[in-house]
């Protein structure tokens, strides 16, 4: 007689009693129950991204993405690849070039209590990341590692037959464009945009060396005006965050802050040293659709805002 033995799908919360070496039809049943389970928790792992407008591929539903090209139904490809990525941007497999400018109009201010990078250091890789494709320089389907095998091109190259669709995209370019009252391509001109690549709440807040990833952790000294971070080790580095949530776990739905190491303009305090930088992706969450615009909190009561600033 078979032995009866239990099956737990944990995702799915479920139970299924079955017979170890169990045949025919109600052994096709099992199979076929599990493999729905698994598809489902693949495709709810995937929802965050597939109905944003960051989903370029050929099944986006939002305002830009493409109707053809090698490889089009693809959604992560257009950012990342698993292999052969671009190492000159420090963001995680990145599968785009570096774009054309070296540098960026960025925004100024007497009241600017923090210092920027200089030069092609002047942002972190997470914010050049993101302007790959905001600051229209390069098309949205250029990249290093194309879908498929022998589509590889570094710096990189567009998508074999390529074509675009969208009221904010140049169909023959596959640039980004501003049309209406969108103005999510920001151009290389960043002086009228929230400043980024610069140091939180001023600066001062690590006192580490720049060979000290781990490095100690000071105050918002240089301005009072600023929550202070939250910090742990993390990958054998420090890493900042401001918390949201109310605990003391860094997780998405923080306000994630950048470390690195780096030459600021002048009067930059602790210039070089291993400290927190504001990026793009410090409010903003490519992968998520729980808030418009990609933030990370909701800025109902300009919550973003608050998470930061002492107001």
């Amino acid at each position: 007689m078979a032995h009866k033995q239990m099956i737990r799908f944990p995702f799915m919360g479920v139970l299924v009693m079955s017979k170890r070496n169990l045949r025919g039809p109600s052994s096709t049943l099992l199979k076929l129950f599990a493999m729905a389970a698994i598809a489902t928790v693949a495709q709810s792992a995937v929802a965050g991204i597939a109905n944003t407008r960051h989903n370029l591929g050929s099944t986006g539903t939002q305002t830009n993405h493409l109707t053809a090209g090698t490889g089009s139904g693809e959604i992560c490809v257009f950012c990342h690849t698993p292999h052969a990525s671009n190492q000159a941007i420090p963001a995680p497999l990145w599968n785009k070039g570096g774009g054309t400018p070296t540098t960026y109009t960025l925004y100024s201010s007497s009241t600017l209590d923090g210092a920027n990078g200089t030069g092609t250091n002047q942002l972190g890789g997470i914010s050049l990341a993101c302007l790959s494709c905001h600051d229209g320089t390069q098309a949205m389907d250029n990249m290093v590692n194309a879908p498929g095998s022998g589509g590889y091109n570094l710096p990189a190259a567009r998508m074999a037959g390529a074509v675009w669709t969208g009221a904010r995209v140049g169909a023959a370019t596959g640039l980004m464009t501003n049309a209406g009252t969108f103005i999510s391509m920001l151009g290389t001109d960043l002086t009228n945009d929230h400043p980024v690549g610069i140091q939180y709440c001023g600066g001062g807040y690590s006192t580490g060396s720049a060979a000290s990833t781990g490095a100690s952790v000071g105050t918002c000294s240089m301005d009072a005006d600023f929550k202070a971070p939250l910090s742990a080790t993390i990958g054998g580095n420090t890493a900042w965050w401001v918390e949201t949530g109310g605990n003391t776990t860094r997780s998405k739905t923080d306000i994630i802050l950048y470390g690195r190491a780096v030459a600021l303009a002048a009067g930059g305090v602790n210039s070089g040293f291993y400290q927190p930088f504001v990026e793009c992706a410090s409010c903003h969450d490519p992968h998520t659709e729980a808030n418009p615009t990609f933030l990370r909190v909701s800025n109902v009561g300009s919550g973003v805002c608050l998470s930061c600033h002492v107001k």
